[in-house]
């Protein structure tokens, strides 16, 4: 289990020094398969602060450039997160029941109970091919994609594509911050950072491993095996859980080296969020009120400026 945490570092680390860490885990804690908690956090944070280190130092691509890469990624997954269960039950060729996504009868597949018109692809298969075309470094399939997803959010001649869940469907309610598929703000902003990506150079941006795509195999499993919905406590204590440890990684990268790139993807989040509770759509679920929502989403940008600010005069300083 150990080997686990050496995921944190990056690769040129896990080379080097990764069997001298798990001798030194093996001789601290003998008999135990994981380290104490304490333990963990600190070899967790080292790991993020080392491949921080690692982005910052390779520059074969401006630091901008980076920050708009991955603050097309965040806008992704935050599209994707609502459809997770959707597209495990698609690819598996599994029929929900009563356990579909927010839709007006079960299934909406050929092969699933209900009656009225079926559809032939998931919405949430445009996200998924957007995410899975960004971490490889392709903006140029990406691109075309998330215009994919503006047209269905906008007009319903795709009901038998995809549906008319890329209208009406409820989505992400993470913090009492809807946002549905047919809120083009979203498609809109992942459209315009995957067209910049694709005008600045793609050769330039990073291809990361197929490996990332790990967490989005495990989340489709967990949503899709266990029939867990967007819109039920335990997705969203779970979600509230992965984007709290996203922003403490994004704090942790920034202080170790000062970069803007984090803040980035951060600003991206969180100006998506915040018009999705200005606006407040009809169907409306509030998990707490809108003024705690609003510093929650608004608060850790200052802490990210004035955290680069400081070590950026440190380093001066020293």
């Amino acid at each position: 289990m150990n080997r686990l945490l050496l995921a944190a570092y990056p690769e040129p680390y896990r080379s080097r020094q990764g069997e001298e860490v798990l001798a030194c885990l093996s001789e601290a804690y003998p008999g135990r398969s994981w380290p104490p908690p304490r333990e963990v956090a600190a070899l967790v944070r080292a790991g993020v602060q080392a491949r921080a280190r690692a982005v910052v130092d390779d520059t074969a691509r401006p630091w901008w450039l980076d920050g708009i890469h991955l603050a097309a990624l965040a806008l992704a997954a935050l599209a994707l997160v609502p459809y997770l269960q959707d597209v495990w039950h698609w690819a598996l060729h599994i029929d929900p029941g009563q356990h579909a996504v927010a839709f007006r009868f079960s299934g909406w597949y050929p092969w699933a109970d209900g009656s009225g018109p079926t559809r032939l692809l998931p919405y949430g298969l445009l996200p998924l091919v957007c995410l899975i075309a960004l971490l490889r470094g392709k903006p140029w399939i990406a691109l075309p994609v998330a215009a994919t997803m503006i047209w269905a959010g906008a007009t319903s001649h795709g009901r038998t594509l995809f549906g008319d869940e890329g209208k009406r469907g409820l989505s992400y309610y993470g913090l009492g911050a809807p946002i549905t598929a047919r809120d083009l703000l979203l498609s809109g902003a992942l459209c315009a950072a995957c067209a910049v990506l694709a005008l600045c150079r793609p050769s330039r941006l990073r291809r990361r491993s197929y490996r990332w795509l790990a967490p989005v195999v495990l989340a489709m499993f967990m949503a899709g095996g266990l029939h867990i919905i967007s819109v039920s406590p335990a997705f969203q204590r779970g979600l509230f859980v992965v984007e709290v440890a996203a922003l403490i990684a994004a704090w942790v990268a920034t202080a170790a080296t000062g970069d803007y790139r984090w803040l980035i993807p951060v600003a991206a989040v969180a100006f998506i969020r915040t018009q999705a509770i200005v606006v407040q759509p009809d169907a409306f679920m509030q998990s707490f009120p809108n003024l705690v929502v609003l510093l929650l989403l608004i608060a850790p940008l200052p802490v990210l400026a004035i955290t680069a600010q400081r070590r950026e005069n440190r380093a001066l300083a020293d």
